[in-house]
Protein backbone atom coordinates (compact mmCIF):
# COMPACT_ATOMS: atom_id res chain seq x y z
CA UNK A 1 0.00 0.00 0.00
CA UNK A 2 1.09 3.51 -0.23
CA UNK A 3 2.76 5.59 2.14
CA UNK A 4 4.09 8.75 2.80
CA UNK A 5 6.41 10.35 0.68
CA UNK A 6 9.87 10.94 1.47
CA UNK A 7 10.21 13.36 4.71
CA UNK A 8 7.04 13.34 5.81
CA UNK A 9 7.90 13.97 9.29
CA UNK A 10 5.17 14.00 12.05
CA UNK A 11 5.66 13.79 15.56
CA UNK A 12 4.45 12.47 18.65
CA UNK A 13 0.93 12.14 21.03
CA UNK A 14 -1.96 14.51 21.13
CA UNK A 15 -4.08 14.37 24.26
CA UNK A 16 -7.01 16.14 24.80
CA UNK A 17 -6.95 18.48 27.58
CA UNK A 18 -8.74 17.56 30.05
CA UNK A 19 -12.02 20.42 31.36
CA UNK A 20 -12.12 21.71 34.94
CA UNK A 21 -14.58 23.76 36.23
CA UNK A 22 -12.97 27.35 38.17
CA UNK A 23 -16.43 29.29 38.86
CA UNK A 24 -19.26 27.23 39.37
CA UNK A 25 -20.02 27.13 35.17
CA UNK A 26 -19.94 23.50 33.57
CA UNK A 27 -17.28 22.64 31.37
CA UNK A 28 -17.10 23.73 27.99
CA UNK A 29 -18.41 21.04 25.65
CA UNK A 30 -16.18 18.67 24.28
CA UNK A 31 -13.86 19.10 21.43
CA UNK A 32 -15.98 17.14 18.38
CA UNK A 33 -11.98 15.98 16.98
CA UNK A 34 -10.10 15.51 19.90
CA UNK A 35 -10.71 11.72 20.29
CA UNK A 36 -9.80 10.90 16.81
CA UNK A 37 -6.40 13.16 16.75
CA UNK A 38 -5.57 11.57 19.90
CA UNK A 39 -6.51 7.98 18.24
CA UNK A 40 -4.45 9.15 14.96
CA UNK A 41 -1.12 9.86 17.05
CA UNK A 42 -1.63 6.43 19.17
CA UNK A 43 -1.39 4.73 15.57
CA UNK A 44 1.19 7.47 13.93
CA UNK A 45 3.63 8.49 16.25
CA UNK A 46 4.69 11.19 14.02
CA UNK A 47 2.00 13.33 14.39
CA UNK A 48 0.58 15.98 17.09
CA UNK A 49 -2.11 18.18 16.53
CA UNK A 50 -2.62 20.26 19.25
CA UNK A 51 -6.31 22.55 19.47
CA UNK A 52 -5.84 25.95 20.64
CA UNK A 53 -7.89 26.93 23.23
CA UNK A 54 -10.66 30.44 22.72
CA UNK A 55 -7.90 32.72 23.76
CA UNK A 56 -4.98 31.26 23.22
CA UNK A 57 -2.78 32.77 19.83
CA UNK A 58 -1.50 30.73 16.97
CA UNK A 59 2.42 29.54 17.36
CA UNK A 60 4.98 31.67 16.12
CA UNK A 61 8.68 31.67 15.15
CA UNK A 62 10.72 28.56 16.04
CA UNK A 63 10.04 27.12 12.54
CA UNK A 64 6.17 27.28 12.95
CA UNK A 65 4.09 29.17 9.78
CA UNK A 66 0.55 29.35 9.47
CA UNK A 67 -1.49 28.26 6.09
CA UNK A 68 -2.37 31.59 4.97
CA UNK A 69 1.28 33.05 5.17
CA UNK A 70 1.77 29.92 2.98
CA UNK A 71 -0.68 30.53 0.51
CA UNK A 72 0.67 34.10 0.20
CA UNK A 73 3.19 32.41 -2.00
CA UNK A 74 5.92 35.48 0.02
CA UNK A 75 9.00 34.72 2.10
CA UNK A 76 7.56 32.79 4.84
CA UNK A 77 6.88 30.28 1.38
CA UNK A 78 10.52 30.87 0.72
CA UNK A 79 11.74 29.21 4.17
CA UNK A 80 9.44 26.69 3.98
CA UNK A 81 10.65 25.64 1.06
CA UNK A 82 14.48 26.04 1.62
CA UNK A 83 13.99 22.97 3.97
CA UNK A 84 12.83 20.83 0.94
CA UNK A 85 15.57 22.02 -1.14
CA UNK A 86 18.16 21.69 1.90
CA UNK A 87 16.65 17.90 2.70
CA UNK A 88 17.09 16.81 -1.22
CA UNK A 89 20.79 18.10 -1.21
CA UNK A 90 21.54 16.17 1.63
CA UNK A 91 19.73 12.78 1.26
CA UNK A 92 20.23 13.21 -2.22
CA UNK A 93 23.52 14.51 -3.34
CA UNK A 94 21.93 16.56 -6.09
CA UNK A 95 19.57 19.23 -6.54
CA UNK A 96 16.25 19.29 -7.74
CA UNK A 97 14.30 21.48 -10.24
CA UNK A 98 12.40 24.49 -8.17
CA UNK A 99 9.03 23.03 -9.34
CA UNK A 100 10.05 19.58 -7.84
CA UNK A 101 11.00 21.31 -4.74
CA UNK A 102 7.60 22.92 -4.36
CA UNK A 103 5.89 19.80 -5.29
CA UNK A 104 7.24 17.91 -2.54
CA UNK A 105 7.18 20.91 0.16
CA UNK A 106 3.13 20.94 -1.23
CA UNK A 107 2.86 17.26 -0.06
CA UNK A 108 4.47 17.94 2.83
CA UNK A 109 1.96 20.18 4.16
CA UNK A 110 -1.22 18.68 2.33
CA UNK A 111 -0.57 15.47 3.31
CA UNK A 112 -1.26 16.06 7.17
CA UNK A 113 -3.34 18.19 6.75
CA UNK A 114 -6.33 16.54 5.31
CA UNK A 115 -6.39 14.38 7.74
CA UNK A 116 -7.24 17.20 9.76
CA UNK A 117 -10.41 16.58 8.38
CA UNK A 118 -10.77 13.13 6.54
CA UNK A 119 -9.65 11.22 10.10
CA UNK A 120 -12.53 13.16 12.16
CA UNK A 121 -15.29 12.06 9.24
CA UNK A 122 -13.78 8.05 9.16
CA UNK A 123 -13.76 7.32 12.76
CA UNK A 124 -16.85 9.66 14.12
CA UNK A 125 -18.56 11.35 10.97
CA UNK A 126 -17.89 14.87 12.28
CA UNK A 127 -16.33 17.52 9.77
CA UNK A 128 -14.44 20.46 10.89
CA UNK A 129 -14.02 23.40 8.87
CA UNK A 130 -10.35 24.70 8.80
CA UNK A 131 -9.96 28.27 6.96
CA UNK A 132 -6.08 28.90 6.43
CA UNK A 133 -6.26 31.03 9.30
CA UNK A 134 -7.02 28.15 11.64
CA UNK A 135 -4.36 26.14 11.20
CA UNK A 136 0.05 26.17 11.83
CA UNK A 137 2.52 23.71 11.22
CA UNK A 138 5.94 23.09 12.22
CA UNK A 139 7.45 21.16 9.83
CA UNK A 140 10.55 19.61 11.65
CA UNK A 141 8.64 18.61 14.51
CA UNK A 142 5.85 17.13 12.79
CA UNK A 143 3.33 19.57 14.61
CA UNK A 144 0.21 21.35 13.55
CA UNK A 145 -1.87 23.78 15.58
CA UNK A 146 -5.51 24.38 15.20
CA UNK A 147 -8.59 26.48 16.60
CA UNK A 148 -11.92 24.04 15.65
CA UNK A 149 -14.76 25.83 15.10
CA UNK A 150 -17.70 24.58 13.49
CA UNK A 151 -17.79 20.94 12.48
CA UNK A 152 -20.75 19.01 10.59
CA UNK A 153 -22.42 15.58 11.62
CA UNK A 154 -25.24 13.41 11.24
CA UNK A 155 -28.28 13.49 13.41
CA UNK A 156 -27.73 10.70 16.04
CA UNK A 157 -24.14 11.98 16.94
CA UNK A 158 -23.90 12.35 20.47
CA UNK A 159 -22.20 15.90 20.24
CA UNK A 160 -25.47 17.18 17.35
CA UNK A 161 -26.66 19.23 19.91
CA UNK A 162 -23.19 20.82 20.29
CA UNK A 163 -24.03 24.72 19.63
CA UNK A 164 -21.10 24.50 16.44
CA UNK A 165 -22.62 21.61 14.99
CA UNK A 166 -24.09 21.71 11.73
CA UNK A 167 -26.37 18.54 11.53
CA UNK A 168 -26.89 17.22 7.91
CA UNK A 169 -29.10 14.48 6.77
CA UNK A 170 -27.81 11.74 5.44
CA UNK A 171 -23.51 9.95 4.88
CA UNK A 172 -23.77 11.65 1.13
CA UNK A 173 -24.26 14.91 2.56
CA UNK A 174 -21.46 14.79 4.53
CA UNK A 175 -18.98 13.75 1.70
CA UNK A 176 -20.15 16.98 0.20
CA UNK A 177 -18.83 18.37 3.08
CA UNK A 178 -15.97 16.65 3.65
CA UNK A 179 -14.97 17.46 -0.89
CA UNK A 180 -15.78 21.29 0.63
CA UNK A 181 -14.06 21.52 3.38
CA UNK A 182 -10.63 19.71 2.00
CA UNK A 183 -11.25 22.41 -0.47
CA UNK A 184 -11.99 25.25 1.04
CA UNK A 185 -8.48 24.60 3.19
CA UNK A 186 -6.23 23.41 -0.04
CA UNK A 187 -7.04 26.02 -2.49
CA UNK A 188 -5.55 28.91 -1.26
CA UNK A 189 -2.62 26.65 -0.71
CA UNK A 190 -2.75 25.99 -4.29
CA UNK A 191 -2.53 29.17 -5.67
CA UNK A 192 0.31 30.16 -3.24
CA UNK A 193 2.29 26.88 -4.26
CA UNK A 194 0.58 26.08 -8.23
CA UNK A 195 2.62 28.98 -9.92
CA UNK A 196 6.26 27.71 -8.60
CA UNK A 197 5.33 23.97 -9.26
CA UNK A 198 4.65 24.87 -12.74
CA UNK A 199 1.17 22.83 -12.66
CA UNK A 200 -2.31 24.90 -12.77
CA UNK A 201 -5.81 23.96 -12.63
CA UNK A 202 -6.82 20.24 -13.10
CA UNK A 203 -3.13 18.88 -11.90
CA UNK A 204 -2.94 20.85 -8.78
CA UNK A 205 -6.41 19.38 -7.99
CA UNK A 206 -5.49 15.78 -8.91
CA UNK A 207 -2.53 16.40 -6.29
CA UNK A 208 -5.15 17.36 -3.60
CA UNK A 209 -6.61 14.04 -5.12
CA UNK A 210 -3.98 12.21 -4.14
CA UNK A 211 -2.83 13.57 -0.26
CA UNK A 212 -6.73 13.29 0.34
CA UNK A 213 -7.08 9.29 -0.93
CA UNK A 214 -3.27 8.33 0.21
CA UNK A 215 -3.50 9.58 3.61
CA UNK A 216 -6.49 8.50 4.61
CA UNK A 217 -5.88 5.12 2.97
CA UNK A 218 -2.16 4.94 4.73
CA UNK A 219 -3.91 5.90 8.45
CA UNK A 220 -6.82 3.71 8.00
CA UNK A 221 -4.44 0.70 7.11
CA UNK A 222 -2.46 1.74 10.50
CA UNK A 223 -5.91 1.64 12.41
CA UNK A 224 -6.68 -2.22 10.91
CA UNK A 225 -9.64 -1.17 8.69
CA UNK A 226 -8.00 -0.62 5.75
CA UNK A 227 -10.34 -2.62 3.68
CA UNK A 228 -12.86 0.06 5.20
CA UNK A 229 -11.23 3.33 4.23
CA UNK A 230 -10.70 1.98 0.30
CA UNK A 231 -14.27 1.46 0.45
CA UNK A 232 -15.14 5.22 2.09
CA UNK A 233 -12.65 6.86 0.11
CA UNK A 234 -14.13 5.44 -3.25
CA UNK A 235 -17.55 6.67 -2.35
CA UNK A 236 -16.06 9.98 -1.70
CA UNK A 237 -13.68 10.72 -4.59
CA UNK A 238 -15.73 8.18 -7.87
CA UNK A 239 -13.96 10.94 -10.07
CA UNK A 240 -16.99 12.93 -10.68
CA UNK A 241 -16.69 15.46 -8.30
CA UNK A 242 -15.10 19.11 -9.04
CA UNK A 243 -12.84 20.61 -8.43
CA UNK A 244 -11.35 17.33 -7.89
CA UNK A 245 -9.56 15.54 -10.53
CA UNK A 246 -9.32 11.54 -10.68
CA UNK A 247 -11.05 9.21 -7.99
CA UNK A 248 -9.98 6.90 -5.50
CA UNK A 249 -9.47 3.96 -8.20
CA UNK A 250 -8.42 1.41 -5.87
CA UNK A 251 -7.62 -1.89 -7.81
CA UNK A 252 -6.29 -5.51 -6.13
CA UNK A 253 -2.95 -7.26 -7.64
CA UNK A 254 -2.19 -10.93 -6.63
CA UNK A 255 0.87 -11.84 -4.50
CA UNK A 256 2.80 -14.52 -5.27
CA UNK A 257 1.29 -16.47 -3.07
CA UNK A 258 -2.31 -15.76 -3.72
CA UNK A 259 -2.92 -12.72 -0.90
CA UNK A 260 -4.02 -9.79 -2.68
CA UNK A 261 -2.76 -6.53 -2.86
CA UNK A 262 -4.18 -3.16 -2.91
CA UNK A 263 -2.82 -0.14 -5.81
CA UNK A 264 -4.23 2.35 -7.28
CA UNK A 265 -2.65 5.05 -9.94
CA UNK A 266 -2.14 8.45 -9.12
CA UNK A 267 -4.07 11.15 -10.45
CA UNK A 268 -0.87 13.46 -10.01
CA UNK A 269 3.25 12.88 -10.02
CA UNK A 270 5.17 13.37 -7.47
CA UNK A 271 8.33 13.86 -9.56
CA UNK A 272 10.65 11.92 -7.39
CA UNK A 273 11.72 10.08 -10.25
CA UNK A 274 13.49 13.77 -11.39
CA UNK A 275 15.83 12.54 -8.40
CA UNK A 276 15.96 8.90 -8.75
CA UNK A 277 14.58 7.48 -12.08
CA UNK A 278 14.87 4.06 -11.38
CA UNK A 279 12.99 4.23 -8.58
CA UNK A 280 9.52 5.25 -8.94
CA UNK A 281 6.91 5.14 -6.37
CA UNK A 282 4.43 1.94 -5.82
CA UNK A 283 1.42 4.28 -6.76
CA UNK A 284 3.26 5.66 -10.01
CA UNK A 285 1.68 4.87 -13.49
CA UNK A 286 4.96 4.60 -14.38
CA UNK A 287 5.46 1.45 -11.81
CA UNK A 288 4.16 -1.84 -13.96
CA UNK A 289 2.15 -4.02 -12.03
CA UNK A 290 5.07 -6.60 -12.09
CA UNK A 291 7.43 -4.61 -9.65
CA UNK A 292 4.51 -3.74 -7.72
CA UNK A 293 3.89 -6.94 -6.85
CA UNK A 294 7.54 -7.31 -5.95
CA UNK A 295 7.50 -4.46 -3.85
CA UNK A 296 4.13 -4.63 -2.15
CA UNK A 297 5.24 -8.55 -1.44
CA UNK A 298 8.19 -7.43 -0.11
CA UNK A 299 6.14 -4.41 2.41
CA UNK A 300 3.62 -7.01 3.62
CA UNK A 301 6.52 -9.84 4.73
CA UNK A 302 8.48 -6.90 6.58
Amino acid sequence: MSTPAPAVEISRSHRARPCTVTDGRPPPSPSPVAAAYARLTEVFPGLRIDELTPGERQPEGGGWVTATRLSAGGAELDAFLAWDAAQVLRDYGQQARPDVVASFGLHRYAWPACLLITLPWFLHRRVPRFPTDRVSFQRALGRMSVRVGTFSCLPDDPLAEHPDARVLPDEEALRMEVRAAVAEHLEPLLGGFGPRMRRRGRALWGMATDEIVEGLWYVSHLLGEEERGMRELEALLPGTTKPYAGAADFRMLTGPHGQSLPTRDRASCCLFYTLRPEETCVTCPRTCDEDRVARLSEAASS
